[in-house]
């Protein structure tokens, strides 16, 4: 949807980034519907991010509750 210097542009103009900082920006919204069976995050669900010599960034997912 956004290209990647569109991007550090607009972060740029509320953060300053530093050597090193990670922009995780996911994936189109819909990914998860174009598939066969389609796929979708639930509660529970747990994500990795890796980054060899740095460190593992581990989410678990929870269900929002009104």
């Amino acid at each position: 949807m956004f290209n990647v210097p569109y991007l550090l542009s607009f972060l740029s103009r509320t953060i300053t980034l530093q050597r090193g900082d990670i922009i995780s920006s996911g994936t189109l919204f819909g990914v998860g519907m174009g598939r066969n069976p389609q796929v979708w995050l639930k509660d529970g669900d747990v994500t990795e991010i890796a980054i060899e010599n740095i460190g593992l960034l581990t989410t678990t997912y929870q269900a929002e509750t009104d």
